[in-house]
């Protein structure tokens, strides 16, 4: 039980620079899907903009 005090651990999943050879792959992949999911919350915002005012103009 000594032996598992003295080791640190730092979380219960590993990441993927730990891993060594598929992150690097993945990196293109995330910058791609950050920028879909950027441009899909800027795109719902516009359109919730949008129908506030058409809803305060002419409802």
């Amino acid at each position: 039980m000594a032996k598992a005090s003295r080791r640190q651990r730092h979380g219960a999943t590993r990441r993927l620079e730990a891993r060594g050879g598929g992150w690097r792959s993945r990196r293109g992949f995330d910058a791609w899907l950050d920028r879909l999911v950027s441009g899909a919350v800027l795109t719902a915002l516009l359109v919730g903009v949008l129908a506030l005012f058409v809803t305060l103009i002419w409802g």
